[in-house]
Protein backbone atom coordinates (compact mmCIF):
# COMPACT_ATOMS: atom_id res chain seq x y z
CA UNK A 1 0.00 0.00 0.00
CA UNK A 2 2.29 2.56 1.10
CA UNK A 3 4.02 1.69 -2.20
CA UNK A 4 1.03 2.36 -4.21
CA UNK A 5 0.74 5.68 -2.03
CA UNK A 6 3.78 7.06 -2.91
CA UNK A 7 3.54 6.22 -6.96
CA UNK A 8 0.23 7.79 -7.13
CA UNK A 9 2.07 11.25 -5.44
CA UNK A 10 4.81 11.08 -7.37
CA UNK A 11 2.64 10.57 -10.60
CA UNK A 12 1.01 13.92 -9.45
CA UNK A 13 4.39 16.27 -9.06
CA UNK A 14 4.79 19.25 -10.79
CA UNK A 15 5.99 18.93 -14.59
CA UNK A 16 6.17 22.38 -16.58
CA UNK A 17 4.51 21.88 -20.12
CA UNK A 18 7.35 22.01 -22.73
CA UNK A 19 7.92 25.29 -24.71
CA UNK A 20 9.11 24.19 -28.34
CA UNK A 21 7.13 22.09 -30.84
CA UNK A 22 8.44 18.43 -31.64
CA UNK A 23 9.97 15.81 -29.71
CA UNK A 24 11.82 15.67 -26.44
CA UNK A 25 13.43 13.78 -23.73
CA UNK A 26 12.37 14.53 -20.18
CA UNK A 27 13.88 12.92 -17.02
CA UNK A 28 12.60 13.97 -14.02
CA UNK A 29 13.14 13.05 -10.25
CA UNK A 30 10.21 13.37 -7.89
CA UNK A 31 10.73 12.62 -4.26
CA UNK A 32 8.52 12.38 -1.27
CA UNK A 33 8.28 13.16 2.18
CA UNK A 34 6.12 13.04 5.44
CA UNK A 35 7.48 15.46 7.77
CA UNK A 36 10.87 14.39 8.06
CA UNK A 37 10.40 10.90 7.20
CA UNK A 38 11.73 9.94 3.53
CA UNK A 39 9.47 8.08 1.48
CA UNK A 40 10.84 7.14 -1.95
CA UNK A 41 11.52 8.66 -5.59
CA UNK A 42 10.59 7.76 -8.60
CA UNK A 43 12.68 9.05 -11.78
CA UNK A 44 10.44 9.14 -15.21
CA UNK A 45 12.86 8.85 -18.52
CA UNK A 46 10.31 9.78 -20.75
CA UNK A 47 10.26 10.72 -24.53
CA UNK A 48 7.92 13.58 -25.56
CA UNK A 49 6.22 15.29 -28.10
CA UNK A 50 4.55 18.42 -28.05
CA UNK A 51 2.70 21.04 -30.48
CA UNK A 52 0.21 24.11 -30.71
CA UNK A 53 -3.48 23.93 -30.90
CA UNK A 54 -3.71 27.56 -32.85
CA UNK A 55 -2.45 30.53 -31.39
CA UNK A 56 -3.22 30.31 -27.46
CA UNK A 57 -2.56 26.94 -26.71
CA UNK A 58 -0.81 23.81 -26.67
CA UNK A 59 -0.61 20.51 -25.78
CA UNK A 60 2.05 17.47 -24.85
CA UNK A 61 2.49 13.84 -24.74
CA UNK A 62 5.55 11.60 -22.92
CA UNK A 63 6.31 8.37 -21.47
CA UNK A 64 9.03 5.98 -20.64
CA UNK A 65 10.47 3.55 -17.88
CA UNK A 66 9.99 4.66 -14.64
CA UNK A 67 12.58 3.78 -11.83
CA UNK A 68 10.47 3.49 -8.60
CA UNK A 69 12.89 3.40 -5.60
CA UNK A 70 10.71 3.36 -2.02
CA UNK A 71 12.94 3.75 0.87
CA UNK A 72 14.28 0.71 2.32
CA UNK A 73 12.82 -1.79 -0.44
CA UNK A 74 14.87 -2.57 -4.23
CA UNK A 75 13.88 -0.26 -6.74
CA UNK A 76 11.73 -1.68 -9.58
CA UNK A 77 11.02 -0.63 -12.82
CA UNK A 78 7.34 0.35 -14.19
CA UNK A 79 6.01 2.82 -17.03
CA UNK A 80 4.99 5.99 -16.62
CA UNK A 81 3.60 8.35 -19.10
CA UNK A 82 1.43 12.18 -18.91
CA UNK A 83 -0.91 14.35 -21.20
CA UNK A 84 -1.57 18.20 -21.10
CA UNK A 85 -2.94 20.87 -22.77
CA UNK A 86 -2.28 24.87 -22.13
CA UNK A 87 -4.52 27.74 -23.02
CA UNK A 88 -3.91 31.30 -22.74
CA UNK A 89 -6.73 33.07 -21.38
CA UNK A 90 -5.60 36.39 -21.47
CA UNK A 91 -2.03 38.34 -21.98
CA UNK A 92 -1.33 37.69 -17.72
CA UNK A 93 -3.72 34.43 -17.17
CA UNK A 94 -3.10 31.15 -18.46
CA UNK A 95 -4.96 27.83 -17.21
CA UNK A 96 -3.46 24.05 -17.33
CA UNK A 97 -4.51 20.81 -17.18
CA UNK A 98 -2.36 16.99 -17.06
CA UNK A 99 -3.44 13.10 -16.38
CA UNK A 100 -0.71 10.77 -15.75
CA UNK A 101 -0.09 7.33 -14.57
CA UNK A 102 2.15 4.63 -13.31
CA UNK A 103 2.37 1.44 -13.43
CA UNK A 104 2.91 -1.04 -10.30
CA UNK A 105 2.64 -4.53 -8.80
CA UNK A 106 -0.99 -4.62 -8.28
CA UNK A 107 -1.98 -1.98 -9.48
CA UNK A 108 -2.20 1.36 -11.88
CA UNK A 109 -2.13 4.59 -10.21
CA UNK A 110 -3.75 7.38 -12.37
CA UNK A 111 -3.19 11.13 -11.52
CA UNK A 112 -5.11 14.63 -12.92
CA UNK A 113 -3.65 18.16 -12.44
CA UNK A 114 -4.99 21.65 -13.01
CA UNK A 115 -4.47 24.94 -12.39
CA UNK A 116 -4.35 28.63 -13.04
CA UNK A 117 -0.88 30.43 -13.72
CA UNK A 118 -0.88 34.40 -13.30
CA UNK A 119 1.90 36.83 -14.98
CA UNK A 120 2.28 40.21 -13.65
Amino acid sequence: MIKSTFAAVAALSVVAAPAMAGPYVNIEANSGWVGSDYSGTVIDNHVGYEGALGENSSWYVQGGPAIVAVDGEESEFEFSGKAGLGVDLSENLSAYGEVSFLTGDDDTGYGTKAGLTYRF
